[in-house]
C-alpha cells in the first residue's frame, strides 16, 4: 500500500525544501497566455486570393431567379438590384473586390433610402479597444488579434520574467508551477495547465558562491479573472511576443521564444 503525504501551504514565497540538483537550483515557471479573441487581419496576398476565388465562383454560378426570391417592385428587390449592379461593376474591375463593392453599395443605399424601411442593422465592432488606445498593458482586453503572455517584476532591480519559483523536494514540476502562480499572482484567475511536461528550459551558470539555476517552463491558459500580485512583486503586464523582447533579458527571451506563438 502506498502512503500519501498531504502538505498544506499558505501564500508564502519560500518553500520548505528547495530542490537543488548538481549545484543548480531547480525552479518551475508558468507561461500563462490568453488566446487571440478575434481572427487576425488578412494579408494583401490573402485578400487578393479570396477575391479571385469569389469572382471565379460567381462567374461559374447560375443566375439568381429574382422573381422567385423577391416580390416585383418591392424594396427588397430594389435593394438587391442595387447591390447586384455593384457586384457586376466589380467583376469588370480587377482592382475592386466584391466585398468592398458590396459594402460601398450598402452604405450608399442606406443614405439614399434613409427612413424608407425599418430594418435590423448589423453593426461591425471595432477591432481595437479602449485598452489599445490607452496602451494599458495590464488589461486583458487589448491586442485581441494576438496571444498575450503574463510577465511579472519583483521589487528592486530584478528583471521581468514569467511567474517562477523554487520547487519543493516533495513536488512535481506542474504542482510547483501551479503553486507558484497562485502565490505570486493570486487565486482570482481561472486557469488551465495544458500538460505536465515542460515546454522550455532556461539555464544560468553558477556565479561565485551562488548555485546555478535551471528553470522549467510549464504552459497554461487563462480564461477569466485578473492578476493580484503579492507584496514581493511590484508590476505585471500582459504582452505580445513582439513586446516581450523589450521586457525580458536577451538570454531569457532566447530560451523561450520558440515556445511562443507568433499570432
Amino acid at each position: 500500500m502506498f502512503k500519501h503525504t498531504i502538505i498544506k501551504r499558505g501564500l508564502a514565497t519560500a518553500v520548505a525544501n528547495p530542490l537543488i540538483v548538481k549545484n543548480s537550483r531547480i525552479q518551475a515557471s508558468v507561461i500563462l497566455s490568453r488566446a487571440p479573441q478575434i481572427t487576425r487581419d488578412a494579408t494583401p496576398f490573402e485578400k487578393a486570393y479570396f477575391d479571385y476565388r469569389e469572382k471565379l465562383e460567381r462567374q461559374e454560378a447560375a443566375t439568381t431567379p429574382t422573381d422567385f426570391y423577391f416580390k416585383k417592385g418591392s424594396v427588397a428587390e430594389r435593394r438587391w438590384k442595387h447591390e447586384e449592379q455593384a457586384r457586376q461593376n466589380a467583376m469588370k474591375d480587377p482592382t475592386t473586390s466584391l466585398s468592398e463593392a458590396l459594402q460601398a453599395s450598402q452604405v450608399s443605399w442606406e443614405k439614399e433610402n434613409e427612413g424608407l424601411t425599418v430594418s435590423t442593422k448589423l453593426e461591425k465592432l471595432e477591432r481595437s479597444t479602449k485598452a489599445d488606445a490607452k496602451d494599458d498593458k495590464k488589461s486583458l482586453d487589448r491586442a485581441l488579434k494576438q496571444t498575450l503572455y503574463l510577465v511579472v517584476k519583483q521589487s528592486g532591480e530584478n528583471p521581468w520574467q514569467f511567474p517562477q519559483g523554487p520547487i519543493d523536494a516533495t513536488e512535481y514540476l506542474h504542482e510547483a508551477a501551479e503553486r507558484t502562480l497562485t502565490e505570486q499572482c493570486g487565486a482570482d484567475m481561472d486557469t488551465w495547465f495544458v500538460g505536465r511536461q515542460p515546454i522550455g528550459f532556461y539555464k544560468e551558470a553558477s556565479a561565485k558562491e551562488q548555485p546555478g539555476l535551471k528553470v522549467f517552463f510549464m504552459k497554461a491558459r487563462v480564461y477569466a479573472g485578473q492578476v493580484k500580485l503579492n507584496k514581493d512583486f511590484v508590476e505585471f503586464a500582459w504582452l505580445t511576443k513582439d513586446e516581450l523582447v523589450n521586457y525580458l533579458s536577451p538570454e531569457y527571451y532566447k530560451s523561450i521564444k520558440d515556445c511562443l506563438s507568433d499570432i
